[in-house]
């Protein structure tokens, strides 16, 4: 075998075994909507009276809050379902605001997971049909990451778009011209 021939396939067995050792996260996007695996009526719970004793917590939460990945799928979620559209950028508007820690009908994952999938009396509509489990959980998530009430090192401090405008590093750099330039 020649050199060469040995080295490629070298370099190739080596990009198969760093392919196969990377480890990303599980992400779970084909799951079905609601409606399709909770009948209508059917989704626990979550308002209580202020002075009653708060059920627990349901167990989806831990999936879902102070993950990453999950209030990045979030912050897109909340984008392109537009709920921009009703409560802004968090700070308000036909809808409550969300980054506050005023909630009226819960500010725990699973209470505002529960308002999303359900609706609410008065503007919120139920999103049941149109989204499915995993995507209300996240969305949850992120509408609760509004508020700061998740840990700061699981919120992304950055959106995940790509800007629009250029790198400060890639802009030409103009000329200075001090006065004593100017008049020559």
């Amino acid at each position: 075998m020649s050199s060469r021939f040995r080295a490629s396939a070298l370099a190739i067995a080596l990009a198969a075994l760093t392919i196969a050792g990377c480890d990303r996260e599980e992400r779970h996007s084909r799951s079905k909507p609601v409606t399709e695996t909770i009948p209508a009526g059917q989704s626990p719970d979550t308002i209580y009276p202020g002075t009653g004793t708060a059920p627990p917590l349901d167990a989806r939460a831990a999936l879902y809050d102070n993950n990453a990945p999950a209030l990045a799928e979030g912050q897109m979620l909340y984008t392109q379902m537009n709920c921009v559209g009703c409560h802004s950028h968090g700070g308000g508007g036909m809808g409550p605001a969300l980054i506050d820690d005023e909630w009226r009908y819960g500010g725990r994952i699973d209470q505002i997971a529960t308002s999303i999938a359900e609706g609410r009396p008065n503007g919120m509509p139920s999103w049941r049909s149109k989204l499915t489990e995993d995507q209300i959980w996240q969305l949850a998530a992120y509408v609760r990451s509004m508020s700061g009430q998740p840990s700061k090192d699981a919120v992304n401090s950055r959106a995940d778009a790509m800007s629009a405008t250029a790198p400060q590093t890639l802009t030409p750099r103009e000329t200075v011209q001090t006065s004593d330039t100017a008049e020559q």
